[in-house]
């Protein structure tokens, strides 16, 4: 089976290029949060890294279907088939109605992502809205002769499957090893193979969330909604299926042997996943303890914070490394990110003064093709932004009146920021620069000095010309004087 997603077909590491099943249509499902906590750094590469192939395919010209599922249902501790409903353990904690504990952290995790600037997908299912389809999807594993029912639960045959498909072949795991190396948990005498997994559980008296089925009072298992959910809304075969890697086993994994059992054939043409956020090298996640979250970002509200980062900040950072490596994050990370980020939005706001001369001085590379190329290359992000640095230099150049750029030049340059730093790598200005009231003053009273500093030059007070700059310099400002005006940035 393909497991990488490529939109194009030049390099050998790629099994095939991109082709969508129905002609000038995606199909993308992605594996949304399970909404019993905040958000955190390893949500938002998931969100960003999707969002950026959804405006990449959009812009190509296709018409995508976006599908990101809320799981809300069915999501137990301890894996995937045992223990407590993490959001019935939310709310029993916090003394409120599981659809309450729903309803809050998903407006939260709107919020967020609404900052980071992530597009909302086509339709956002609940797994909870669609138990009646689950449990007509689980008849049908019945019927093929895949699953059974044991003390009011019912399983999938995971041997028995594997008799017929190959179950392990997104992940490449042999059943048997997996047999060997499964520990044993409460509850496991209900199943025929420890590698079985629920399709639907008998609800315990004091569980709360339940619905009714041929089999019990219960709920469905976590894998079935994806299966489900995609089949409602993409159709029987699909294009895209992401997630996080962390879901490829075995989430993703169920999900193909449950279609395939279903349907009798994959559902799936390309699976994608981004790889994890790391803190010193271990993964960060709830089960670790070691999560940030978001809005402690937003806020510098956190032991390893010294200090706030914007949204676009966050985004930036996480766009600066292939969606398929791992990221390491620590604070200098960000702040290196962060000026980074600066760099290039000065470099934009000056893109917006040069002055074009009647001949060019120098060859502009077709930058505009090596990003494209770079986007083509499995959504080459880091390289996009590389791209994005080097034509800096030429702009920059310009400004200073260092070399001259002809009109077509700075068209195509200014087209090449317009398009891949705003549209598809996803910076909003705006968000950083217009949003807040402190900023707006911070920027006011910087160009205010710049305006005296220009008139004290004008009536040739080169003292009170040479204070404001050198007092800014002090302060971190970079003051430089070009032929189109004086310019400033943090440095």
């Amino acid at each position: 089976m393909d497991n990488n997603l490529s939109l194009y077909n030049s390099l050998s590491r790629i099994k095939q290029p991109f082709v969508p099943i129905h002609k000038g249509h995606v199909g993308m499902y992605v594996c949304g949060p399970t909404v019993y906590g905040d958000a955190h750094l390893g949500h938002a590469r998931a969100a960003i890294t999707f969002d950026t192939l959804f405006r990449y395919l959009q812009h190509l010209g296709y018409k995508v279907r976006y599908v990101r599922n809320i799981t809300d249902v069915g999501h137990l501790e301890h894996d995937a088939d045992e223990g407590e409903d993490k959001i019935q353990k939310k709310a029993r904690l916090e003394q409120l109605e599981p659809m309450e504990v729903v309803q809050m952290y998903l407006n939260r995790y709107h919020d967020d992502m609404k900052k980071l600037n992530v597009l909302p997908p086509s339709i956002e299912p609940h797994a909870s809205g669609h138990i009646i389809e689950q449990i007509e999807y689980i008849k049908k594993i019945l019927d093929a002769g895949y699953a059974y029912e044991s003390n009011g639960s019912v399983y999938f045959d995971v041997p028995k499957y594997n008799q017929d498909h190959p179950y392990g072949k997104l992940s490449g795991r042999n059943i048997e090893d997996m047999i060997s190396s499964t520990r044993e948990l409460d509850g496991q005498d209900e199943k025929h193979s420890p590698l079985d997994f629920a399709l639907w559980k008998k609800a315990s008296p004091e569980h709360i969330m339940h619905w009714p089925s041929p089999w019990s009072e219960g709920f469905p298992g976590w894998h079935l909604e994806c299966s489900t959910m995609g089949e409602k809304y993409l159709g029987e075969s699909f294009d895209i299926h992401g997630g996080g890697l962390d879901l490829l086993f075995p989430h993703h994994e169920c999900e193909i042997a449950q279609s395939v059992a279903a349907q009798g054939h994959d559902a799936v043409k390309y699976w994608i996943h981004n790889n994890m956020i790391t803190i010193s090298g271990k993964k960060m996640g709830k089960s670790y303890n070691n999560f940030i979250t978001l809005e402690q970002f937003f806020n510098g509200d956190h032991p390893l914070l010294t200090r706030a980062f914007s949204p676009m900040v966050i985004r930036f950072f996480i766009l600066q490394a292939h969606y398929r490596s791992t990221l390491d994050f620590s604070e200098e990370a960000l702040e290196a990110s962060e000026k980074a980020l600066q760099r290039l939005t000065d470099t934009y706001r000056r893109l917006g003064t040069l002055l074009p001369a009647e001949k060019a001085s120098v060859e502009v590379p077709e930058y505009l093709s090596l990003a494209y190329e770079a986007m083509d290359d499995d959504m080459n992000t880091p390289i996009v932004i590389s791209h994005l640095f080097d034509a800096s230099k030429f702009i920059n150049s310009a400004s200073a009146g260092e070399i001259k750029l002809s009109k077509e030049d700075i068209a195509k340059l200014r087209h090449l920021f317009d398009l891949f730093f705003i549209n598809l790598l996803g910076i909003n200005l705006s968000s950083e620069n217009e949003n807040s009231k402190a900023s707006k003053a911070y920027e006011g009273a910087v160009d205010l000095l710049m305006e005296i500093r220009k008139n004290a030059k004008a009536q040739k007070d080169w003292a009170t010309s040479d204070l404001i700059r050198n007092k800014l310099s002090d302060l971190g400002f970079d003051i430089k004087d070009t032929k189109n005006g004086v310019e400033w940035s943090v440095k």
